[in-house]
């Protein structure tokens, strides 16, 4: 895990019960080196790929931050929801009916 005082959310949500997926998730995932680093995809095109990859999957707990992430890269919360409405004739309707339930109530929270 990483050295610093303050404690990544990877720790905060698991670090006591698997340290190691959180050392992968920290280190390998997004530091400094990490696969969010490679210099081939901008880090919106990691996000917009990582998004649709969630969407497509089902896997909706993860959504929320890679939402918050891909807006921190650029994408814009209209750009979102098209990638979801997108993602419906491809991915299945009720994936992306979960998927854009998530981003509207993160996107009006921050409103």
């Amino acid at each position: 895990m990483s050295n610093s005082k303050e404690l990544t959310p990877a720790q905060k949500m698991i670090g006591d019960f698997a340290p190691k997926l959180v050392e992968l998730n920290d280190n390998v995932l997004f530091g400094d080196n990490g696969v969010w680093e490679g210099k081939e995809l901008s880090p919106r095109e990691r996000s917009l790929i990582t998004v649709s990859s969630l969407i497509t999957g089902g896997n909706i707990q993860q959504l929320g931050f890679h939402l918050n992430k891909a807006k921190e890269n650029g994408i814009s919360e209209e750009e979102l929801i098209e990638v979801i409405t997108h993602l419906a004739f491809y991915a299945s309707w009720p994936k992306a009916m979960s998927a854009i339930m998530v981003a509207k109530e993160l996107f009006s929270k921050e409103k």
